[in-house]
């Protein structure tokens, strides 16, 4: 931001599932990267005053203490807490946000927001001010500049994923072990490990596919059973410290692969190593770099196991793209590029996939089958950082489990 700009970020809504059911509330990850603030209705505001790094005013406008309210929806942090706990220089009434916000903007000569106007008093305000005739500071998007920040994780954000992974993996791996009849089980059983074992919580609904339900990338409704012969793929990870992780596996149904079982996990499992080896700086690869060596080693891999497939037809069995940004949210950063070289700090998944249909253009014996395998990566200097480690994926790991 340069001087004489301004940052203005709003706070989540709390999300309804239906009628007065809300659902638990989830800070907006911008605003909770840059404030720590985990409330609703509240605005942050950040005024560059000059062209050092300290020079800068925070404004917090949050809800303030009410004893009534509060009896009835919780613990406030109030007003003095977000000058006092959370470094606000000046703090105040989310009720005073329309009445200040000219002040602030008053010499102003550009605004960096993601805000658009709807019914709500934030955005009210914002929409009244810059409709208003005479002079006004120009607006640009807020994200790209939030992005370039926070998609190099420091230690500690890395330590947080890190100790996600360690605990969804282990979650997975442990779920291996068992024999399961229904999606929802095991489902449920996922959800359970992650929360006793340390996590916030699951970090998105998961994908808990048996058979060609798998050849559904986002199937999540979780809710017909396993069967004999077939695999099992499941896209889960938990949260732990409101930063996520990402992880897939796929297993068969008794425990033990079947020859073609075996082939395609193979095929799938060493593109992925492949595509996890490159994520470290010196290797000057993008994930768009990634995704091609990635389509190119489907090819190959699949070829001699009879799939009639080349580069320009692999996306009818991978259609998605080999790996995304990971962070405070699942798709962290949204707009960074992939093609951007990969750089310490970076986190990322790597996830190819082959999803057959039960059509005759493929070979008889992998019709229906689905294989996803993802790991979350932390880029390092010299060699990646597998932060899901702990969730096995040799076809010799997962048959000695049971």
């Amino acid at each position: 931001m340069t001087d004489g700009s301004v940052a203005i970020i709003q706070a989540a809504d709390l999300q309804y599932k239906s009628g007065a059911v809300f659902h638990p509330y989830r800070q907006d990850s911008n605003f909770l990267w840059l404030t720590g603030w985990n409330e609703g209705d509240a605005v942050a505001v950040i005024q560059k005053t000059g062209s050092m790094l300290g020079d800068y005013i925070f404004h917090l406008f949050v809800k303030p203490k009410d004893a009534r309210e509060e009896q009835w929806s919780g613990y406030r942090n109030g007003v003095q807490a977000a000058e006092d706990v959370f470094n606000a220089d000046e703090a105040r009434s989310i009720d005073s946000f329309g009445a200040m916000l000219p002040q602030i903007l008053e010499s102003s000569r550009i605004v960096y927001t993601d805000i658009h106007p709807h019914k709500t008093p934030t955005n009210a305000a914002l929409a009244k001010l810059f409709s208003s005739q005479g002079p006004r500071p120009s607006t640009t998007a807020l994200q790209p500049v939030i992005n370039k920040l926070r998609v190099i994780k420091s230690p500690a954000e890395v330590a947080n994923m890190r100790r996600a992974g360690q605990i969804s993996g282990r979650a997975i791996t442990e779920a291996m072990k068992r024999v399961w009849t229904k999606e929802k089980d095991l489902h449920a059983f996922l959800d359970y490990e992650f929360t006793i074992n340390g996590c916030d919580g699951p970090a998105y609904i998961p994908v808990v596919a048996g058979g060609e339900r798998a050849n559904c990338i986002h199937y999540t409704v979780n809710n017909n059973t396993f069967k004999d012969g077939e695999f099992i793929l499941v896209d889960a990870g938990g949260e732990y410290g409101t930063y996520i992780t990402d992880i897939t596996r796929t297993w068969p149904v008794s425990g033990k692969f079947t020859p073609a079982q075996r082939d395609l996990y193979e095929a799938v499992l060493k593109v992925q190593r492949t595509g996890v080896a490159l994520c470290r700086q010196s290797a000057n690869m993008s994930l768009d770099d990634i995704h091609r060596i990635t389509a190119r080693g489907l090819v190959e891999q699949l070829k001699p196991l009879g799939f009639d497939v080349s580069l320009s037809t692999i996306d009818q069995l991978f259609p998605h793209h080999v790996g995304h940004y990971i962070g405070l949210d699942v798709h962290d950063c949204p707009g960074y590029g992939r093609r951007e070289a990969l750089k310490r700090g970076h986190c990322v998944t790597i996830e190819p996939g082959v999803y057959v249909p039960d059509d005759e253009r493929w070979p008889r014996h992998f019709r229906g089958m689905g294989v996803r395998i993802e790991d979350s990566i932390c880029v390092d200097d010299e060699s990646p950082l597998v932060l899901s480690t702990e969730a096995v994926k040799e076809i010799a790991d997962i048959e000695a489990l049971r």
